[in-house]
């Protein structure tokens, strides 16, 4: 089970090439703690950007952290 929230509204980013087409995903996922034999949820955030020069589209993971419910 998880669930998707995307953004797409970009401050502006000192250093960053203007007209990029960034965004960030972010996925609540249950995850098993093998440790403590138990199911967690788990909020990753991932960058999501087009690399012109190859033609595809990159995901990167930017966090990761438990969600304390």
């Amino acid at each position: 089970m998880y669930a998707v929230a995307s953004s797409s509204a970009i401050p502006p980013i000192p250093g960053f090439p203007t007209g990029v087409d960034v965004h960030w995903e972010t996925q609540r996922r249950v995850v098993w703690n093998e440790q403590e034999h138990a199911r967690e949820e788990h909020e990753l955030v991932y960058e999501i950007s087009w690399i012109e020069e190859l033609g595809l589209w990159r995901t990167f993971l930017t966090s990761h952290h438990k969600v304390n419910i």
